[in-house]
């Protein structure tokens, strides 16, 4: 009997562990794509933003505000910012010129990467927040 108690007491402190220890599933993210394709992956987002960061040479607070509850952390679906209408406005037209312009579609080489476009934000950006004039 005594074997019995001590295995149940074992097993329910093992089981109240295991629950204290987990994480709650957390809600994904909010997302507020005008331009981007909306069942683009997180990793597919990501590798447009860092291609964004990279062109301007900024940060992600350059377009992205500061969260209300923690400004420690950034709303990215916020759009506070006019810098991330002003990115969502060139998106779409260096996707303009590279289709009239130079007939670019989305397509992948013989390895399966992704093609670059002809003209992507670097080509005016070159590492700037700014355009030259």
């Amino acid at each position: 009997m005594k074997k019995k108690i001590t295995v149940v007491l074992f097993l329910s402190i093992a089981v109240v562990l295991g629950i204290a220890g987990s994480k709650p599933p957390q809600a994904p993210p909010k997302r507020n794509l005008k331009v981007l394709p909306k069942n683009i992956s997180p990793e597919e987002l990501d590798a447009v933003m860092d291609s964004f960061k990279v062109a301007l040479n900024v940060k992600c607070d350059f377009c992205h505000s500061p969260r209300k509850d923690d400004p420690k952390k950034l709303d990215f679906a916020s759009d506070e910012k006019p810098e991330k209408e002003i990115a969502r406005d060139m998106l779409k037209m260096t996707t303009k010129i590279n289709k009239k312009f130079f007939n670019f579609r989305k397509a992948k080489d013989a390895d399966g990467k992704e093609i670059l476009p002809p003209v992507t934000c670097k080509t005016c950006h070159n590492g700037q927040p700014h355009p030259a004039k």
